[in-house]
């Protein structure tokens, strides 16, 4: 998966390439490729920093301001969490992207038997303020921008950073948190879901419609084409979805009476990058000029800065191999390569020993020296868009644009966005790619080195992080102990009115931040939620 398909003679020479979003490449473009495409400068390329910002969101691009680097972070207990997000700041990240385990994005507290083995295993254990607190001990919280990797109970984990913030001095309106808060794509994509469509996407809208008023350095949405790529979408679909997802959140906001130039600029992607490297610098840059013309046609938004495609570019998480784990490096490197080619504004690279393992300070430190290297060493600072002009970069944005845009119409023909993850027409289609990718690895139509060509006889052994029973053990005794010494009574009154909230159909934010001044646990608030919306049913998919 993520490569392209090479049809090549007896001799090895190669006939033809098909890119993942079938896009066909050919053996050379000129003039006429673009003059075939109806190419015009000042609609489909334009200036650096100019609608349609094909080529950059900023007129000097890298020049005025470098990429953020935003390593995904976070493990085990909230102390642990906190020593790694200061050594990665001491080695230069500018900002923070938090793990967070998958209890935590289940709403449920680590002492629920739900939570069994799960404790810290694959990002922080949350349960309530306490945690944020040790977490984000002495981080300057309004210089180091925050993202919040979670989406079911976003909701909460935002409320929960206001309140840690305020608890340490900090108003809320200096504060920067991007809450992933992307339900659509969790039920596409990765599974971590659980109210129903409609109050989930309730969910995510109260989030938006709060940051907007209350929190003016949020990004209250990273709508995550990521994962659905992770999933087995191309890269025109991940983009074509991306799209219909935040066009589906901004129309629940104008039904709240929302002007979208009062929000659109606000929105966020998390997009990924692995596989063909000129394939992914095409998305990017036709992903730039969709949204805005999307946000200039469709909504008629008019803020030129509300037209920015703003995000993080990066992961490549399912590019990565267990086999030769050391190649990683240098796929994360091309990786880091692509994003900055296609104009990312902020980049994150999987380590190395992803594919098999928590990250060691050993391996995060090398993906971020790669992001730097590119900075400082390779010339990514040097101009704006260095591959603007080119008559392939430019023929293939053109093509990657009218692929993303036959994916758009195809689901809604399906009915929309909504319908087709409701009824899960879009899961069907993923899924089924998913498993035609991996049967091309299989079989070797599909490229992977050290998986199915130049494999080593022997496998090198690895350096592994160890999930701690004994740490989360600890947690849970802990947790007892903090629910018997905290405020019953605030906490029963918070989460009472939390409920009449909830049941109201109100928004639920100013709600959720007294629930956690007054220590309520993730658990306790999101049952609430599943008391009053339910559960979604995953859709039949095969």
């Amino acid at each position: 998966m993520g490569v392209a398909r090479y049809v090549t003679d007896e001799k090895g020479t190669i006939k033809e390439v098909v890119l993942q979003s079938g896009i066909q490449v050919q053996s050379h473009y000129g003039p006429e490729d673009l003059k075939s495409r109806g190419f015009d400068y000042d609609q489909d390329l334009g200036e650096p920093g100019e609608y349609p910002f094909t080529r950059s969101i900023h007129p000097q691009g890298f020049r005025s301001r470098p990429w953020t680097t935003r390593q995904y972070t976070g493990f085990g207990t909230p102390e642990e969490t906190n020593e790694r997000f200061k050594l990665m700041i001491s080695h230069g990240q500018t900002g923070l992207n938090v793990a967070f385990d998958l209890p935590t994005q289940m709403g449920y507290d680590s002492d629920d038997p739900m939570a069994e083995g799960e404790v810290g295993r694959v990002g922080m254990a949350v349960d309530s303020l306490k945690d944020f607190e040790i977490a984000f001990k002495d981080i300057n919280l309004d210089r180091i921008g925050v993202g919040l990797t979670i989406n079911a109970v976003a909701t909460i984990a935002l409320a929960m950073f206001q309140a840690v913030a305020e608890k340490y001095g900090y108003a809320k309106d200096r504060i920067s948190a991007t809450p992933q808060n992307d339900i659509l794509k969790e039920m596409i994509g990765r599974g971590a879901w659980i109210f129903p469509v409609e109050p989930g996407v309730k969910l995510v809208c109260d989030c938006i419609e709060y940051a907007v008023k209350e929190m003016p350095r949020a990004n209250p949405v990273s709508i995550c084409g990521y994962h659905i790529r992770e999933s087995g979408a191309t890269p025109a679909q991940e983009i074509g979805y991306a799209i219909l997802i935040a066009n589906a959140y901004i129309d629940n906001l104008i039904a709240r009476g929302l002007a979208p130039d009062d929000f659109v600029g606000r929105f966020s992607f998390n997009l990924n990058v692995f596989g063909n490297l000129w394939e992914q610098v095409a998305k990017f840059r036709a992903a730039r000029k969709l949204w805005a013309k999307n946000l200039k046609e469709k909504y008629g938004v008019k803020e030129k800065k509300n037209l920015f495609l703003r995000g993080l570019f990066g992961g490549g998480g399912y590019g990565l191999t267990k086999a030769q784990p050391e190649n990683n490096i240098m796929r994360g490197a091309y990786y880091a390569l692509a994003a900055a080619l296609g104009g990312a504004q902020t980049i994150a690279l999987c380590s190395y020993d992803e594919a098999y393992t928590i990250p060691t300070p050993h391996s995060a430190l090398i993906s971020l020296r790669t992001l730097n290297l590119l900075m400082d060493e390779v010339g990514l600072r040097d101009t704006v868009d260095p591959l603007a002009g080119s008559y392939f970069i430019e023929s293939l944005t053109l093509d990657m644009e009218k692929k993303i845009i036959e994916e758009m119409d195809q689901v809604t023909d399906m009915g929309g966005i909504v319908q087709a993850v409701a009824d899960g027409a879009i899961q069907r289609l993923v899924s089924r790619q998913a498993y035609e990718f991996e049967k091309g690895i299989q079989n070797g139509e599909l490229i992977k080195l050290g998986v199915n060509k130049d494999v080593d006889e022997e496998a090198k052994d690895v350096e592994l992080h160890e999930y701690s029973y004994e740490s989360a053990e600890q947690k849970i005794a802990e947790l007892r102990q903090f629910k018997q010494a905290r405020d019953q009574r605030a906490v029963a009154e918070s989460l009472k009115e939390l409920e009449r909230v909830v049941r109201a159909g109100e928004n639920v934010m100013p709600a959720l931040v007294k629930c956690c001044h007054a220590y309520a646990t993730v658990g306790e608030m999101c049952s609430i939620f599943r008391q009053v919306y339910g559960e979604f049913k995953e859709p039949a998919i095969f």
